[in-house]
């Protein structure tokens, strides 16, 4: 039998089934022949199964995903949108310009400092910001036009990006003023992250969400790839400040491409809340469903104990190493390669293991490499290493990403997203400097390998006790109209139709 895409509902809800044999044989199954009016669950463990109505469905992005398994390259599916190219490829040129800041501010603090700890500070202040503004900019995502909002805040940064290359041309660049500057950029990084997210939700259908998150991750580390060697090359040519100022130009691409995308019919719900109530709906949200709630668990341990490898790789290759700016662009080039390599087999892996176990087994890799990364001798074996370690980091928050948005509706989409930005940045701002200021006094090798040793064995605990099950388990704010508290839903364009789940009563209208 060949798979179909038919979608039909079975006892275990919305799944893909094969259809029924098309004419008798002897070695076909009797439930299966078409008189029967049967078909084979993928769900059930290709068990033949009658399909029912009446039962509370899965929600729809699992089903599309189960379905979406006949595509060879699932990652690559978001790629088949017009408006997701267009988006992709101005986000891809400003994160080139926002590798070329990054590898600047990095050396340059490195070389003036030489400690770790004031590295990680600076580094830090990008991400703090979002403890407070993430949740804010998910509201306001939420119930105003997500492109308008997009284009202010991008305008933002070019400013921001213009005045530290003014500081940098005019030999006024200081320490402190760059912290300055990373602080307020981290404050408009906090309101942009989710904004984008959701856009991409509008951009894509359901099926293909988990692609766009891939590949966006990839076009992020393949300016990963791209910035640090322009970086070089800009710094060799003219300094600091030629970098900055590319980076400054290079917002203006997000800007033309928010002009050619088309986003569909944006429906209105009756009518908004306050914005502190919608902020508490989001946490809300987080708190009652089981899925979202340990994925951001996972998202906080991962943030904490592991991300920070990636502000640190300065202080790694010219402290550890003795490499200057080139060893830094070039760990920073390697773990890029490993993140795309790893975003373009993510959605098939994802396809073929499942979200659950790709979170579960990308998690123990993830905290596995990262303990070979910090006590390797060599400087060549920690660049195979470092692009190991980016490819399994990777595809561990675009899982942990995809499940969170795939377990709402539209209308909290952006939301969700902003807490997942929120854990993600204020536990790696958190971890960087706990682990940065550490590592000058006990090591940083021994501080960092501590840590992932920590988060393997907290991984290991999780799955030992079931808890990286609720990863799949049945979405509570997907496609119902009534939900644990007075949420509206949203209904998406006509290609991510949601399907009503069945009232059950007391258990969906518990008080508070």
């Amino acid at each position: 039998m060949r798979r179909t895409g038919r979608v039909d509902e079975c006892e275990h809800g919305w799944a893909p089934v094969l259809p029924p044999c098309q004419g008798p044989s002897p070695r076909c199954k009797p439930s299966l022949r078409p008189e029967n009016g049967a078909g084979l669950c993928l769900r059930c463990h290709r068990r033949p199964a009658r399909l029912v109505s009446g039962h509370s469905p899965l929600d729809l992005a699992v089903a599309r995903a189960v379905r979406a398994r006949q595509d060879r390259l699932s990652s690559l599916r978001a790629f088949r949108h017009p408006n997701f190219v267009r988006f992709w490829l101005g986000a891809f040129i400003s994160n080139v310009g926002t590798w070329m800041e990054t590898i600047g501010v990095g050396v340059y603090v490195t070389e003036v400092t030489g400690r770790a700890g004031w590295t990680g500070t600076v580094a830090a202040l990008i991400y703090l910001p979002s403890l407070v503004l993430g949740p804010v900019a998910g509201a306001l995502a939420d119930r105003t036009d997500r492109r308008r909002l997009l284009s202010i805040l991008t305008t933002a940064q070019i400013l921001i990006a213009a005045v530290l290359a003014v500081l940098a041309l005019t030999d006024r660049l200081s320490v402190p003023a760059v912290a300055v500057l990373a602080f307020l950029a981290g404050c408009v990084n906090a309101l942009v992250a989710p904004v984008y997210s959701s856009l991409l939700a509008e951009l894509v259908p359901a099926e293909d969400l988990l692609s766009a998150l891939s590949l966006s991750s990839a076009q992020y580390n393949l300016g990963r790839i791209i910035g640090p060697s322009l970086a070089a090359l800009a710094m060799a040519a003219g300094g600091l400040a030629t970098a900055f100022f590319c980076n400054a130009a290079s917002f203006v691409a997000v800007l033309v491409s928010l002009m050619l995308v088309q986003l569909p019919p944006r429906a209105e719900h009756r009518e908004h809340d306050d914005l502190w109530a919608e902020i508490v709906t989001g946490f809300r949200v987080a708190r009652e469903d089981a899925g979202i709630r340990t994925a951001l668990v996972l998202t906080s341990l991962i943030s904490v104990l592991v991300a920070p490898f990636i502000a640190l790789i300065p202080v790694y290759a010219i402290t550890v190493f003795g490499h200057g700016a080139s060893g830094t662009s070039l760990l920073a080039a390697a773990q890029g390669v490993g993140a795309i390599a790893a975003a373009v087999l993510t959605g098939t892996l994802a396809d073929r293991w499942g979200r659950r176990r790709l979170v579960s087994r990308m998690t123990l890799l993830l905290g596995t490499v990262a303990i070979a990364y910090w006590l390797v001798p060599s400087f060549w074996m920690a660049v195979v290493l470092v692009a190991l370690l980016g490819g399994a980091y990777l595809s561990t928050l675009t899982g942990v990403n995809a499940t969170c948005m795939s377990r709402v509706s539209r209308l909290l989409q952006a939301r969700v997203s902003s807490l997942y930005t929120m854990v993600l940045g204020v536990g790696y701002a958190t971890g960087l400097l706990a682990l940065s200021w550490l590592g000058d006094h006990v090591g940083l090798r021994l501080t960092m390998a501590s840590a992932a040793v920590l988060l393997t064995l907290s991984v290991a605990w999780m799955r030992r006790r079931g808890m990286l099950r609720l990863l799949d388990g049945p979405a509570q704010f997907l496609g119902r109209d009534e939900v644990t508290f007075a949420v509206p839903t949203l209904a998406g364009p006509a290609t991510m139709k949601e399907v009503p789940g069945a009232k059950a009563g007391g258990e969906l209208r518990a008080s508070r």
